[in-house]
């Protein structure tokens, strides 16, 4: 086990490394000027001189990529060029807002799309089922900028249910501030036992984690159906059946953790691709997440800030990889993936 996941994370330095090249020299041949952007409006060409050799844009380009990949190394993502502050701190301040509106949504996912999925394979080719898979085509189809729209002028228009945006709100956080312990303010607010924290962070979320979940709802359904259809037509299964076991464990105690496997794997790509469809999600709602600080760097070729949230992105869609295969061990311990042992 040991050795097996020393290996994926020598094999992560790889990747990132190879994200890295990617995208500085890709970044560094966009058109614009870094220097003019750091000066400010109007700069003289005596800024601009003093700030290419401020940055180190004088170098070769092989040159800056080393630096920038040592520094990198040291936990130093460079200075944005659009608001002067170092990177990093930019990522501390808002990842936790995007990791969170994902999480959270990749749960609603999985609490609804599972049974949801299970309930229309027992009831293969009944009214349940065919409500199921029309939902789940549904899902993927929607374009998730006209649910989000939808939503609001439905759920916050029409009927005043929830907020129209934001993460929670203004006078709320002013009367009963969240202490940051993980810059997750559900789970600060329930820590601290701040409840009208946490019931304005809920109410906030429900509609930016509805409308980014969708899709991934819809997968989740459609493969946790096709899983368990397929294991129940397994010779065990009908053997089970002919033995008079009840159909409560034989679907839950036998069929469902065989059924899981492929439904971890969806589960695991999703969260990944929801990190980049959080982009348009933050900016519909205006969550103060990764996704619009990413989009106004990438307005204004901030170079720095691109790379940071990149290879934030790519870390995380790397461990995440890294924890599918560790729970499709846990699950079914007949795998035997390279590297990890019983």
């Amino acid at each position: 086990m040991k050795n097996y996941v020393v290996k994926r994370l020598a094999f992560a330095l790889l990747v990132l490394a190879g994200v890295s090249v990617i995208i500085f020299f890709v970044s560094r041949v966009i058109p614009g000027s870094p220097a003019a952007m750091w000066v400010g409006a109007k700069p003289t060409q005596e800024q601009l001189d003093a700030a290419i050799k401020e940055l180190g844009f004088d170098k070769p380009l092989v040159v800056q990529y080393l630096s920038y990949l040592k520094n990198l190394f040291k936990g130093d993502l460079g200075v944005s060029l659009r608001t002067h502050r170092k990177v990093s701190e930019e990522l501390s301040r808002r990842w936790a807002a995007t990791f969170e509106l994902v999480t959270v949504s990749i749960l609603i996912a999985l609490v609804v799309g599972l049974p949801v999925g299970i309930l229309s394979a027992t009831h293969k080719d009944k009214p349940l089922d065919h409500v199921s898979r029309a939902l789940s085509i549904s899902g993927v189809a929607v374009p998730i900028f006209w649910l989000g729209m939808t939503l609001q002028i439905l759920l916050h228009g029409g009927l005043g249910w929830f907020p129209l945006q934001g993460r929670i709100d203004s006078q709320v956080l002013i009367d009963h501030p969240v202490a940051t312990i993980t810059g997750f303010y559900l789970f600060d607010s329930v820590v601290t036992g701040n409840w009208p924290a946490f019931l304005s962070a809920i109410d906030h979320l429900v509609l930016p984690a509805m409308t980014l979940s969708s899709a991934a709802l819809a997968v989740v359904t459609r493969m946790s159906r096709s899983s368990m259809l397929e294991v129940l037509r397994e010779d065990y299964i009908q053997t089970s059946m002919a033995y008079g076991v009840s159909n409560r464990d034989l679907l839950y105690k036998y069929a469902l953790k065989n059924a899981m496997i492929p439904t971890v794997t969806v589960v695991g790509l999703s969260y990944g691709l929801m990190l980049g469809g959080s982009f348009l999600v933050e900016s519909i709602f205006d969550w103060p997440g990764l996704g619009r600080y990413t989009t106004l760097s990438i307005q204004t070729n901030d170079f720095p800030a691109i790379m940071g949230v990149t290879i934030l992105y790519a870390l995380t869609y790397i461990l995440l990889n890294l924890m599918v295969d560790l729970i499709y061990y846990w699950i079914d311990p007949r795998i035997k993936t390279p590297g990890i042992s019983g």
